[in-house]
């Protein structure tokens, strides 16, 4: 389940030289490729103005289709659960301060480090985390070539310690391409396969994970912005 909670919580994510530093050859540095990134999918008073994000997606685990519904509230309050007919399987939440899970019928408080991703969350769209340096240190490392297009290779390290290679198209400046690293040995890599828009904010709608040689699909059926949240769904 902590996988699980993992991936899921992708959906419900600047040192001196990132800022300085442009990578040879390019006149663009981290900070601003990622404001650009934050223009591609909205701008930054728009994606500041998302109070709460709900995000329905389907995917298969185990053989059988599932949803993942996901719940997220300024500043970094969130909940997940998988659905299946109805019914759910499982269910976690964080409130802010601290996560919880159902198990075998039980609530169970989690671990901290199971939640480090929410801990270092203050907006619901993870590039505006990552422009703040108070949170995350960015620099500009290369570029690779991602589901077709050039891209920008950017590392990330949180103040928590999270490292991420995130790679955004020097084309539309969306991110493409994920790779979270858990450890040397466990990588997760995130690959967003196309995009939609739901009023002014463009999303990627149908994403792929590679986990362990294996990928999984999946696809988001609903999202509302502002709305279908409420505060008890963190209790």
């Amino acid at each position: 389940m902590k996988q699980l909670l993992l991936i899921a919580s992708f959906f419900i994510l600047s040192s001196a030289e990132g800022r300085n530093k442009s990578f040879a050859g390019d006149s663009l540095n981290a900070h601003a490729i990622l404001n650009k990134a934050i223009e591609a999918q909205g701008g930054k008073d728009f994606l500041g103005s998302i109070k709460t994000l709900y995000t329905n997606t389907v995917t298969r685990m185990d053989g059988i289709e599932v949803n993942w519904v996901v719940k997220e509230m300024l500043p970094n309050k969130g909940s997940f659960q998988v659905v299946n007919n109805n019914r759910i399987l499982y269910q976690s939440w964080f409130d802010g301060k601290n996560g919880f899970e159902i198990v075998n019928g039980k609530k169970r408080k989690q671990n901290t480090g199971e939640n480090n991703d929410k801990i270092v969350k203050k907006n619901i769209i993870s590039e505006m985390d990552y422009v703040d340096s108070s949170l995350w240190t960015i620099k500009l490392v290369g570029q690779e070539n991602v589901l077709k297009q050039m891209c920008y290779k950017i590392y990330a390290c949180s103040v928590n310690g999270i490292v991420k290679y995130l790679f955004y198209s020097k084309q539309s400046f969306l991110l493409l391409k994920e790779e979270k690293i858990l450890s040397p040995d466990l990588v997760y890599t995130f690959f967003f396969m196309s995009f939609a828009k739901q009023g002014q904010l463009t999303f990627c709608n149908e994403i792929k994970l590679l986990k362990n040689g294996k990928y999984q699909e999946v696809r988001i059926l609903d999202m509302a912005i502002n709305k279908n949240v409420d505060d008890t769904d963190f209790r």
